[in-house]
């Protein structure tokens, strides 16, 4: 970084100023707060109705349409809102850009990686069943 030191005051602020995403942000981390109220009620009833029912009541219960996309849904929601909250910890807490920049980008990857697989076991389940290999 050059020295700041030959900048004049309204030069260093223009560059700290709002992103003008933080409304945004705010709405999305809530909403996806609020979608996973029922989805995680649908899923502790899930979790209760197939506990019984073994690995073959596991497979029928995913193999549901309306199971199957809320199981989707759960998971894709869920991989949007980790990826979000762990953004806003790594921004405020992470100060040094050699360690931000990494930490964001392996979060992205972590959380959109946990997501994809999700989704795919999910709709393998779903869509061939439980012997597929």
């Amino acid at each position: 970084m050059g020295d700041s030191s030959y900048r004049t005051p309204l030069s260093r602020a223009r560059g700290l100023g709002s992103a003008h995403d933080g409304v945004a942000r705010f709405i999305s981390e809530r909403a996806t707060s609020v979608a996973l109220v029922p989805l995680s009620l649908w899923a502790i009833y899930g979790a209760l109705k197939i506990s019984h029912a073994g690995y073959a009541g596991a497979t029928a219960f995913l193999q549901s349409p309306v199971n199957a996309v809320l199981a989707v849904l759960l998971i894709a929601v869920t991989a949007l809102h980790m990826k979000m909250g762990m953004q806003v910890i790594i921004e405020d807490y992470v100060h040094q850009p050699r360690s931000k920049i990494p930490a964001l980008l392996l979060n992205s990857a972590v959380c959109w990686l946990a997501g994809a697989l999700g989704v795919f076991s999910i709709l393998k389940v779903a869509l061939l069943g439980a012997g597929a290999h």
